[in-house]
């Protein structure tokens, strides 16, 4: 039975580890597109990398990108919708986790570009362009910007006891998920979710979650994977998404989205 709309994670998922989609994963995804199905991604990622995406690809559509504050469409590079983090929780959020981890830096993601205060060293080669310095964490609370995420990294303690630390200290100021990076903890809206802004987006196609298949890597996925009717865990996902989902399939490097499609779909 052909699903509906594929929606699929990017690093880790339909990305190989150097950033690239390959060609038999394109392959796969034009020839789901050709029978009718609409792809969407749903990625921590903020625009501008799904912009880079679709440059190198030749991929568009809609991506519900920054973990579901933003619903983009990739052809028009236009944000559609967005729920932001107010800043004055982001401040709190800041305050709770310094007093419960210390050492933690901070930075905020806008959308268009990463602003980040003193002690935040979770820098990206990538994502150069767009990071801008400033002088204490105060002043990110005045930025003149929406906040898309706040970002807290710590080089001391890992993403998984950052994120039960947030729950723990901060619970209900904000959404707490992280992605994989290294000691990185992203934090959006409360009530943010990839499956809350991609359920709402299928409800005005009126597809239901049984006719969404979903793949993912990692614990930010996993309210996607856990909404969709059916969901696949890659064969390089984290142990926590690998325990909660029952289909798994290859790792990103084995293209296991395109495994998977080319059950459903016929490619050319």
């Amino acid at each position: 039975m052909i699903p509906k709309l594929i929606a699929t994670d990017l690093d880790g998922t339909l990305l190989r580890n150097d950033r690239t989609v390959s060609e038999r994963t394109l392959r796969a995804l034009r020839a789901a597109t050709e029978a009718g199905v609409e792809v969407v991604f749903v990625t921590a990622r903020p625009p501008r990398f799904v912009d880079e995406l679709a440059a190198g690809s030749g991929l568009s559509g809609t991506a519900v990108c920054s973990n579901g504050a933003l619903v983009y469409d990739v052809g028009t590079r236009t944000v559609l919708k967005s729920r932001t983090l107010p800043p004055e929780d982001a401040r709190k959020v800041a305050e709770a986790l310094t007093g419960a981890v210390g050492g933690v830096g901070f930075a905020v993601e806008t959308g268009h570009k990463v602003v980040f205060a003193p002690g935040y060293g979770h820098r990206l080669t990538e994502d150069a362009e767009a990071e801008f310095p400033v002088d204490s964490v105060e002043a990110l609370w005045s930025l003149d910007a929406p906040f898309v995420k706040l970002l807290a990294w710590s080089a001391q303690v890992d993403a998984d006891t950052m994120l039960a630390t947030a729950e723990s200290a901060a619970g209900g100021k904000a959404q707490f998920t992280h992605s994989g990076g290294s000691g990185l903890l992203e934090v959006s809206a409360s009530g943010v979710t990839k499956a809350g802004t991609l359920s709402a987006l299928c409800a005005e196609r009126g597809i239901d979650a049984a006719d969404v298949i979903a793949f993912g890597d990692m614990p930010n996925d996993l309210t996607i994977l856990e909404w969709a009717g059916t969901a696949y865990a890659m064969g390089n996902a984290h142990a926590s998404v690998r325990a909660a989902v029952t289909r798994h399939t290859a790792s990103n490097e084995e293209d296991g989205v395109a495994t998977v499609l080319e059950q459903f779909v016929t490619v050319g």
